[in-house]
């Protein structure tokens, strides 16, 4: 994997990993507080975790999956 996006857009992955992560830790708070209840609360929780992360990786490596597949992101 080689570096295949800028600062600019590094930063911008960073951001939305960060947002992900929190809404997370948001819902998994809800649900434990009794806000929130039933298995696909978990669910949305979990892909929210998988894509912040996914996030944090693409800003850390400075590798974008879509652009690797050929496609042309504005950033």
């Amino acid at each position: 994997m080689e570096c295949n996006i800028d600062k600019r857009g590094r930063m911008a992955r960073a951001v939305w990993g960060i947002v992900m992560l929190l809404g997370a830790v948001a819902m998994v708070v809800c649900a434990v507080a009794g806000f929130l209840s039933g298995w696909w609360v978990w669910v949305v929780a979990a892909a929210l975790l998988v894509a912040g992360l996914f996030g944090l990786y693409e800003a850390r490596k400075g590798w974008c999956m879509m652009r690797a597949m050929g496609f042309r992101t504005p950033m």
